[in-house]
């Protein structure tokens, strides 16, 4: 396969599920800012959601205030973000067009009547049904981008190429979540485990379709570091770190039995992997979860370089 081949298809996968991610981020930003201040708090859950997406520098050079109607345009709609929902689909279409022949007919309609059917929507009338419409059209593109691939493509180097695509950038996507409920969504004077804790800490179960999930494994309340090592280390949750590299070291290890051949982004994988079994959530609290996860985003940027110098280029 040519390089430029498997650049596209990484990036059509990465680029559909970042559109998802930001969805369910103003989906909870949404919801929590919707709620009494009692439950809410005083932190500002909009400027949670630019920190979630990583866009917070972007963001404050030209908005000077965090609110609903600034977020939502520049999460969703801005030309000028690179990461803004509509912008996703731009790249993911462009970079589908590309490889329209590597891909079935029922992959490319999903991503082609997807980009379509968001035109439709207009950034300055988005009350909270036209938003709740938009974000669900959004979600159910991606749902539908995930299983048409997985039902009709075959098992070879386009669909890994594809599928490490998501995986690499779900594993980011959770780890960032995850970190800013830590550090921006709850306010310094509150006490883990109360009430506002716990109001917001089910709305970032409920970003990553995981409330559900929880009380499946624990059924228990909602408690800090269940829900951590939900997302962190659970390899049955789809959305949780171990589940991500789970696949990653999978599919990485497919490419190298097709080509013949293993290099430095198989290594990454396998070591982050064997960490993330390794571990436990209790020594993870006491290490510290922001440094924890602050240390896997960092790695997992490097496997995302290791695979572009090793494959994509």
């Amino acid at each position: 396969m040519l390089s430029r081949t498997a650049d596209s298809l990484f990036w059509l996968s990465r680029y559909v599920e970042r559109a998802d991610n930001t969805a369910r981020i103003i989906d909870a930003a949404s919801r929590l800012a919707s709620m009494p201040i009692a439950y809410s708090g005083d932190s500002n859950e909009w400027e949670s959601a630019i920190a979630a997406c990583g866009a917070r520098e972007a963001f404050f050079a030209k908005h000077p205030a965090a609110t609903r109607e600034t977020v939502i345009d520049f999460l969703a709609f801005a030309p000028e973000n690179p990461s803004s929902i509509r912008r996703c689909f731009d790249v993911a279409r462009a970079n589908a067009r590309a490889v329209r022949t590597a891909l079935t007919v029922e992959t490319w309609e999903v991503i082609n009547s997807a980009w379509l059917d968001l035109k439709r929507y207009d950034s300055k009338r988005m009350d909270r049904p036209q938003l709740n419409s938009f974000l669900a059209s959004v979600k159910e593109a991606s749902l539908r981008f995930d299983g048409s691939a997985y039902r009709t493509m075959l098992r070879n180097d386009v669909y890994y190429f594809s599928r490490l695509g998501i995986f690499v950038e779900r594993a980011d996507n959770t780890a960032r979540i995850l970190d800013v409920k830590y550090h921006v969504l709850l306010p310094e004077p509150a006490r883990v485990g109360g009430g506002l804790d716990y109001f917001q800490w089910t709305s970032i179960l409920r970003s990553v379709s995981a409330l559900t999930a929880y009380h499946w494994v624990y059924r228990d309340s909602v408690r800090p570091w269940l829900v951590a090592d939900l997302l962190v280390l659970n390899e049955q949750l789809p959305r949780s770190l171990a589940s991500c590299y789970r696949n990653i070291t999978e599919y990485l290890d497919s490419l190298a039995q097709t080509y013949g051949k293993q290099g430095p982004s198989q290594r990454l994988a396998r070591s982050m992997r064997t960490r993330l079994k390794n571990a436990e959530i209790k020594e993870i609290f006491q290490s510290g979860l922001h440094e924890f996860l602050e240390s896997f985003t960092a790695e997992n940027y490097k496997l995302g370089v290791a695979i572009a110098d090793q494959y994509l280029t």
